[in-house]
């Protein structure tokens, strides 16, 4: 019979108990995704300090401020910094401070980017002055 994960320790000891043989669980392994790139594992936030890049409810102005410049400073030492601010760019994330950025930075940065990608599409002399005269 199968049981849920949660279960399985809880019914192995119960069997052991009885004197039949105790299935032990095999480990549960978290499933590769396809947009994890080998730069998760070099992030300097997973080794520590995860609570500072996304913000608790309510949290006031000034301590999110506080909160999120003491993220970037973690960023700022990180070695797949630009990594994962392509990656928060790409997804889009839309919360917490991704590779230095914040939520509201990344936007600004998106919108850039859809500007610079529309100027290119229209060619040469077609941007807002040229339209102007």
């Amino acid at each position: 019979m199968q049981h849920p994960p949660h279960q399985s320790l809880q019914v192995a000891a119960v069997q052991s108990l009885q004197g039949r043989p105790a299935a032990v669980p095999k480990p549960r392994v978290p499933a590769a995704r396809e947009e994890d790139g080998p730069w998760h594992a070099e992030a300097v936030c997973r080794r520590d300090e995860a609570g500072l890049f996304f913000a608790p409810s309510k949290e006031p102005t000034a301590a999110r401020l506080s909160r999120e410049e003491a993220a970037k400073r973690v960023c700022a030492r990180c070695p797949v910094m630009v990594a994962c601010r392509e990656h928060a760019l790409l997804q889009p994330e839309p919360y917490g401070v991704w590779g230095g950025l914040t939520a509201a930075e990344r936007r600004v940065v998106l919108a850039r980017r859809r500007r610079r990608a529309a100027e290119l599409r229209q060619g040469p002399g077609a941007g807002p002055i040229a339209a102007a005269g």
